[in-house]
């Protein structure tokens, strides 16, 4: 088992910055790549962005590419996402997750643990 706990959310103005954190205990944080989700009112779940198990690969929605960069400290159990230039439909219960691989990482059922997730509004 492995028990992911975000933290790092909250209110931010439009244009603002965040950085969420995922801190993971249980397993073997290494053995484990890692993504985070995030969903909004009345919509699906969608996939924000992904890094592998090193952290020598990344992968990024195209909504959020070049504003968020997803990192991972490994001596640490902890992975971040660093949000920048916030837009307020980035407003959204955010989800880290984990997975055992990078394959299929876009989809949420390919991955085996989640968090509890945390609340980011962004006001206009």
């Amino acid at each position: 088992q492995v028990q992911l706990v975000e933290s790092g959310g909250g209110l931010v103005q439009a244009g603002g910055s965040l950085r969420l954190s995922c801190r993971a205990s249980g397993r073997t944080f290494s053995g484990y790549a890692m993504g985070w989700f995030r969903q909004a009112p009345g919509k699906e779940r969608e996939f924000v962005s992904h890094i592998s198990r090193g952290g020598g690969s990344t992968f990024y929605a195209d909504s959020v590419k070049g504003r968020f960069t997803i990192s991972r400290d490994n001596a640490n159990d902890t992975t971040y996402l660093q949000m920048n230039r916030l837009k307020p439909e980035d407003t959204a219960v955010y989800y880290c997750a984990a997975s055992s691989s990078s394959l299929g990482y876009p989809y949420y059922d390919r991955y085996d643990y989640w968090g509890q997730g945390i609340q980011v509004t962004v006001s206009s």
